[in-house]
């Protein structure tokens, strides 16, 4: 029933985290170069920058997503008095 009670807290947390994530990326890129960055599907785009642009993006919005999990686990045991998942320690642990 707790993790039925948290997915309404979970998705909340995803739809911050990603636009939080593109923002911020977005932020980060134009300090690395002034145009957009580049996509894989994009014609002539040097393999170079287009991995450092994806590592740099894949980076943001890993750390973002971790963050706005834990933020959202935390608002759930302010609501509820339970956190949903581990209670100490690492994973797997």
């Amino acid at each position: 029933m707790l993790k039925v009670m948290f997915i309404p807290f979970r998705i909340a947390g995803g739809i911050v985290g990603g636009a939080l994530a593109t923002r911020l990326f977005t932020r980060i890129w134009r300090l690395v170069d002034s145009n957009e960055p580049p996509a894989p599907e994009q014609r002539g785009v040097s393999v170079g920058k287009l991995a450092a642009s994806l590592a740099l993006q894949g980076a943001v919005f890993q750390g973002v997503r971790g963050l706005a999990d834990h933020g959202a686990r935390a608002a759930f045991r302010r609501t509820t008095g339970r956190w949903p998942g581990e209670k100490t320690g690492t994973p797997g642990s």
